[in-house]
């Protein structure tokens, strides 16, 4: 990944609400956190962060080919038993489609296989979170407005 093409990502995540950005391209990882400092980088990795005076993103780690990094787990268990949508992406979450409008759903409303959820707005791009299953939603995991990470627990659905 050349240069200008970070740069290019380290902006539009400093200008956006999202907290981190992994992206992988052939055999390259990188890893942009939204962080007040620099963080240090493994051995044989390089880390820069972007001048921006109000929330500098750091390239965190870049892992090179036949190289895996570990990422942390950030989901939480669910507080209630039954099936837990996950968010496939990192993004910020909204429960309706403007504020003006009332959310998809509730908790005790009863939801079919591809009904929408919520939103997940990542780089500018509102993406509709669809049901994966039909049932009655128990649970609302994320408030609305918050960054949500891959794999971060949405919903619980029973």
């Amino acid at each position: 990944m050349d240069l200008r093409k970070l740069k290019t990502l380290i902006d539009l995540v400093a200008e956006s609400g999202i907290a981190e950005l992994e992206i992988t391209e052939g055999d390259g990882r990188v890893r942009i956190v939204k962080g007040p400092s620099a963080f240090a980088a493994p051995a044989g990795m390089s880390a820069a962060s972007a001048p921006a005076p109000a929330a500098p993103a750091t390239i965190a780690q870049a892992a090179m080919p036949g190289t895996e990094a570990a990422a942390p787990a950030a989901a939480a268990p669910a507080p209630e038993p039954g099936h837990v949508l996950k968010s496939p992406m990192v993004g910020t979450f909204y429960r309706a489609a403007n504020p003006n409008s009332p959310p998809f759903v509730e908790v005790g409303a009863q939801v079919k296989e591809g009904d929408t959820l919520c939103i997940v707005e990542a780089m500018k791009l509102m993406n509709e979170i669809e049901c994966d299953k039909s049932g009655v939603v128990k649970a609302v995991l994320v408030e609305n407005g918050q960054p949500v990470e891959y794999g971060q627990p949405l919903f619980v659905i029973e």
